[in-house]
């Protein structure tokens, strides 16, 4: 990589890494995996930073590579054999009006992977259908049934949660 690409590419990872390690939680729940899973996507980056930066969005560029890395974790035999949780003494103690987020949190955790990564990329990165559905690289239609199938599971999950106004 040329000295002004490597540049370029430095500038962006670091305006860019808060961001994509908010994602990663969303999509795993879990801070130490969404800093394993933005460091496994910048190194993937770094590779094909030619490609990214010359894309005609970039950070849609990233989030692919992000999802893409959190579906592959979630397909290994080690994550289908090992959960991982943090230990206790690595979570702050949640404020008294976040039981209600916990607990969507811990449903978002027992959905499948990629309905989770439908219900991240259109609900909290605020994409719309052709985005989320460039994104994971399948159809419109795909990403509104699993967006549909995801919300049905959550309300099975959580049936006495009322969103509140």
């Amino acid at each position: 990589m040329r000295a002004d690409e490597e540049e370029a590419y430095v500038e962006y990872v670091r305006g860019r890494t808060v961001a994509l390690r908010r994602t990663a939680f969303q999509l795993c729940g879990d801070w130490h995996e969404a800093h394993d899973l933005v460091q496994a996507a910048l190194l993937k980056l770094y590779r094909y930073w030619s490609q990214a930066s010359t894309a005609e969005s970039p950070d849609a560029y990233v989030r692919r590579m992000l999802v893409n890395t959190f579906l592959d974790q979630r397909q290994s035999w080690w994550a289908r054999r090992v959960r991982t949780f943090a230990e206790s003494a690595d979570r702050p103690a949640p404020d008294p009006g976040t039981e209600s987020r916990l607990d969507l949190m811990a449903a978002l955790a027992r959905i499948s992977p990629g309905q989770r990564a439908v219900l991240v990329l259109r609900f909290w990165d605020g994409l719309d259908v052709a985005e989320t559905a460039r994104t994971l690289g399948c159809s419109s239609g795909t990403v509104k049934s699993q967006t549909s199938l995801a919300i049905a599971a959550l309300r099975r999950l959580m049936p006495d949660y009322v969103r509140e106004s």
